[in-house]
């Protein structure tokens, strides 16, 4: 594709972008569900492709953690279409009117809804990322533009031919979802300075992609998804749901931004907890690293210098002995990068004033921050999570994909 090529498609997604602006709720509902029939129908076709991507992406020497965020399975293809059916059921914001009122002049004033117009949206190894934005922008009468990383191309591809179809199906121009599927990095900056055409952009990678977006942008951007998460287990915490929340935290899914990263321990709690854990997390091969105060606990490999900076994205947790919630808000105010942290305490006075104040875009009490999550936040699924303070915070939904417009409406009426 080369730079014309990527113009031609930025105008077609803006054009594609008007078409949808007019499209009802039932209509947009009609084309999700059609998209759910055609993954379904598609279904051999989808995994053959992402079997491929697979193949090469070993070959390639790509670790557990890529490879486990470019596996799709039928279990996950299910997941997918259970979002966009949640999605479907979901109110439409646009036409929403956010606040009204009538003016002395007699104007009735308010707010309005409205889709962005092109998002474009910029990801590595993680195809379901593909129908996630698609949906999302579909139900909010906005076009997309697609890069996903080299290794999921064709997976991509297949996913997109399905939306294709589905959107011809219904009368509408494929170039509302576009994708780029070249593979040469000049195409992303490309994309970045397409401020003739495309609204929004939306890095979804690393600190590198990132920084690239926000030095080399015309457009804004929306940053965010490199999670370097934390937990503090406080002093009057219960020590056998403790346990629980931070395997589950740390375990379940460790290659997502969510994960948790580092715990930070009350040194009241230390000499119970961490014994404990160690011996909870060996089975799981969680390997430990730790602060000198931890070590004098258990025995585990010493945190070098940068490692409670680090999203491990892996079976890897760092651990920290603090003397109290202030030392713990001190090292998540250091070292966090404000997408989720969570206190495991039964002292709820001390509870409110840690979740005062961490201004990380998602903040747990007694619970893990694996829920960090578009589909578990009942949004359907998410086009990102914002760890920003403009615009949007946290996972990105329906509303995060719309802005708004002033509506006045009078009776023939002129300013005095």
């Amino acid at each position: 594709m080369t730079n014309n090529e990527l113009s031609t498609l930025g105008q077609a997604a803006r054009k594609a972008s008007f078409a949808l602006m007019s499209l009802c709720r039932p209509q947009k509902d009609a084309l999700l569900t059609s998209i759910i029939n055609g993954i379904g129908a598609a279904e051999a076709e989808i995994l053959a492709a992402n079997g491929q991507d697979l193949a090469d992406a070993r070959d390639a020497g790509l670790d557990d953690a890529m490879l486990d965020r470019l596996l799709l399975t039928p279990q996950r293809l299910a997941a997918i279409c259970a979002d966009i059916q949640t999605v479907i059921g979901l109110a439409d914001p646009v036409g929403e009117d956010i606040d009204s009122k009538l003016l002395d002049n007699g104007m009735r004033l308010s707010r309005r809804r409205i889709p962005l117009g092109v998002v474009g949206v910029i990801y590595e190894a993680r195809p379901n990322v593909t129908i996630d934005i698609a949906v999302l922008a579909l139900k909010t009468g906005n076009a997309a533009i697609l890069r996903g990383g080299k290794e999921t191309r064709r997976s991509n591809l297949a996913l997109v031919a399905v939306i294709h179809r589905a959107l011809a199906e219904h009368g509408l121009p494929e170039a509302a979802i576009g994708l780029i599927d070249n593979p040469d990095r000049a195409l992303v900056t490309q994309l970045l300075k397409l401020d003739r055409y495309v609204d929004m952009i939306i890095p979804r990678g690393g600190a590198g992609l990132h920084q690239l977006c926000k030095e080399q942008a015309t457009i804004p951007v929306i940053t965010g998804g490199i999670g370097i998460c934390h937990l503090y287990v406080d002093a009057s915490a219960d020590l056998d749901k403790a346990l629980a929340v931070i395997e589950n935290a740390k375990v379940q899914r460790p290659t997502v931004c969510n994960a948790l990263d580092t715990l930070l321990v009350n040194a009241e709690m230390a000499d119970a907890l961490l014994p404990a854990l160690q011996a909870r997390l060996a089975p799981q091969q969680v390997t430990l690293l730790g602060c000198e105060r931890s070590r004098a606990v258990i025995e585990v490999a010493p945190a070098g210098d940068g490692d409670y900076d680090r999203e491990w994205l892996s079976l890897t947790l760092g651990i920290k002995v603090v003397d109290d919630v202030e030392q713990a808000i001190d090292h998540i105010r250091a070292h966090s990068s404000d997408h989720s942290e969570s206190i495991l305490t039964a002292d709820m006075a001390v509870a409110h004033y840690f979740a005062a104040s961490i201004n990380s875009a998602a903040v747990y009490i007694n619970a893990s921050t694996r829920f960090t999550d578009g589909s578990q936040f009942g949004l359907g699924a998410e086009v990102a999570v914002s760890t920003q303070k403009l615009h949007a915070r946290g996972p990105m939904g329906l509303e995060a994909l719309t802005t708004y417009k002033w509506l006045g409406v009078g009776d023939y009426t002129v300013r005095q």
